[in-house]
């Protein structure tokens, strides 16, 4: 059988709840997304918080025992908190393994001096304060692509930009890709498509948007979406498996995070969160094979990108200034 003629997909308890006259309203065909990834799938995986070589090959280790398939893996500490030699063994891994590695890029301000992210109302948040924290995140993307990454995690617009102007000149690889971060993403069409236009090639979404914001997203942006289908309680430990297929359907091109609720903060990470990091990173995988059960169970599991799958496609972009236009 055919996608073209594969049934829909199923809805939770569906004929148990038609029985009592309780079937859920027809979908609306005006609310699915009309963007895919460009190879024509409509969802990837991401594994998040692998903060090291060895929370990699535990991630790969059990994606192979569970079967589940990695598209991409990403790290929360920073390139900062990695040597030389970890970046470079874990993007060797990744590339044998045709795995995304994204590493985060440099200082933020919730880990810098100023006291105002510590207050009521979080002051500026993860952004780079100032021309120092700005030139570290540049600092980060230099040597992580130099040490074979192509992929960079971003938590601030200023440095998102500069990444961006760097990558048209040159100075960065044409093939990196930049990933908004989740503390800085964006709830409403608007900001999604700055973001976009800034230069992020995927963009991820706070987890408590509803079904109608991505919606409303959609019809503004194909840029990729990044979305916790269960998010880590900084992000407010939401778990949304059952919605995971209306995700999809609404969010495409979609990468779904496997993220881990009432688990340890692990950022930044180093040796004495060594058990912690080691067993939600397996954990994170486990909850990974629950959500694509659920697909599965529900008919719902096609449609997803070929495994080795990364760049976006293309994107809307604000002009370059003219002098970078001159240099690239």
């Amino acid at each position: 059988m055919t996608e073209a003629t594969a049934p829909a997909p199923r809805r939770p308890g569906e004929q148990a709840l038609a029985a009592l006259g309780l079937a859920a309203p027809d979908d609306n065909p005006a609310d699915t997304s009309p963007h895919v990834f460009p190879d024509g799938g409509l969802w990837r995986t991401e594994i998040p918080s692998v903060e090291g070589p060895e929370s990699l090959a535990a991630v790969l280790q059990e994606s192979d025992r569970l079967g589940v398939p990695v598209h991409r893996v990403s790290q929360g500490s920073g390139v900062w908190m990695l040597s030389d030699a970890e970046i470079t063994e874990m993007a060797g891994v990744c590339a044998a393994r045709a795995v995304e590695l994204c590493l985060f890029t440099g200082p933020r301000g919730t880990w810098d001096t100023g006291g105002s992210t510590r207050t009521g109302s979080g002051g500026a948040g993860l952004r780079a304060r100032g021309h120092g924290a700005m030139a570290g995140c540049v600092e980060d993307a230099l040597r992580a692509t130099e040490l074979g990454v192509r992929c960079l995690l971003v938590a601030d617009e200023g440095v998102l930009w500069t990444l961006h102007r760097l990558r048209a000149r040159g100075v960065l690889p044409a093939g990196t890709t930049f990933k908004v971060s989740a503390l800085v993403g964006p709830v409403n069409p608007a900001s999604y498509a700055v973001f976009e236009r800034l230069g992020a090639d995927s963009i991820n979404v706070p987890s408590d948007l509803t079904l109608a914001h991505l919606t409303e997203i959609r019809r503004i942006s194909r840029a990729p979406m990044d979305l916790y289908v269960e998010a880590p309680d900084d992000l407010g430990g939401y778990v949304r498996m059952y919605e995971t297929a209306e995700l999809i359907r609404r969010g495409a091109p979609l990468y779904l995070k496997f993220g881990l609720s009432k688990s340890p903060a692990l950022y930044p990470y180093g040796a004495q969160l060594r058990d912690s990091a080691l067993s939600s990173a397996r954990e994170r995988v486990r909850r990974g094979r629950l959500v694509l059960d659920l697909l599965v169970r529900h008919g719902a599991d096609g449609g997803m990108s070929p495994l080795g799958s990364r760049l976006p496609g293309p994107l809307s972009r604000f002009p370059l200034t003219q002098t970078a236009q001159n240099k690239d």
